[in-house]
């Protein structure tokens, strides 16, 4: 393939990469800015296309690596205890769910959603991959870098934990019936809620999402306890040794 062919079927190609995007990054404007950035460098690197993989697979490719690179310091990895209690579920011969609940809830956008955000994303991004966009799991390997076993193994243990997090959505859903505003809405206004940076109305429906949810108020603490050890640091740090100030002056001096 030429690289005015690869440039002539990048637009194609943009759904998928824009579904992928928001399967690791849950907000609108940095997965088109991971996109956005994915075919720019596909317009520099289109000369180095050679069609080992498909287009789609190499776009992902990209894309899977700014990913990784531009959120390797806050990205979800998964916990040895998230895969062993799936594991040790789908063991127990006594595990089972509703099914007709579980189609039910899936064949419901929300709910959908709703189970997969909850997913790690290591394997929210290889069932969407799968499931969602039709890639093999060679394929997918391709993509996030990781042998075949590896992620066929992720394609399992994800499909596991979907029907799992789908089984418990009513529970989950009763828990926060009542609850202004969706969980992950409410804890992608708090960062700006501690800055007073939100409008009155939404500082009054994350203030009311926070009476009663069970699960955000916690996070929330633990946003307040950590940037207020982090403005200690401040106070801490805020004499200049002696010989560093010697220094500058003597700088200063020169100067």
């Amino acid at each position: 393939m030429t690289a005015p062919d690869v440039r002539s079927r990048l637009a194609v190609e943009v759904p998928g990469l824009l579904r992928y995007a928001r399967t690791i990054v849950a907000d609108t404007a940095p997965a088109e800015d991971l996109v956005q950035e994915t075919l720019l460098r596909a317009l520099q690197r289109a000369d180095s296309f050679r069609a080992e993989a498909s287009l789609a697979t190499w776009l992902h490719r990209i894309l899977h690596n700014l990913a990784v690179d531009r959120f390797r310091a806050d990205r979800e990895d998964p916990t040895e205890g998230i895969e062993h209690e799936v594991e040790a579920r789908w063991r127990d011969d006594s595990y089972t769910v509703d099914s007709a609940t579980v189609v039910g809830r899936a064949e419901t956008r929300e709910e959908l959603e709703d189970a997969l955000v909850r997913l790690p994303v290591i394997y929210r991004t290889v069932v969407v991959l799968h499931d969602a966009e039709g890639m093999t799991v060679a394929e997918i390997a391709e993509v996030q870098g990781v042998g075949l076993p590896a992620a066929k193994q992720r394609l399992r243990r994800g499909r596991m934990m979907m029907v799992d997090a789908l089984a418990q959505g009513k529970a989950r859903r009763d828990a926060l019936r009542g609850v202004p505003l969706r969980c992950w809405d409410a804890r992608r206004k708090v960062s700006d809620y501690l800055d007073d940076g939100l409008p009155a109305s939404d500082r009054v429906l994350v203030e009311r999402h926070l009476e009663v949810c069970p699960t955000c108020p916690p996070l929330y603490a633990g946003l307040v306890g950590t940037r207020a050890a982090l403005g200690a640091l401040r106070d801490a740090d805020a004499v200049v040794p002696a010989s560093l100030a010697d220094r500058i002056k003597e700088l200063l001096a020169r100067e």
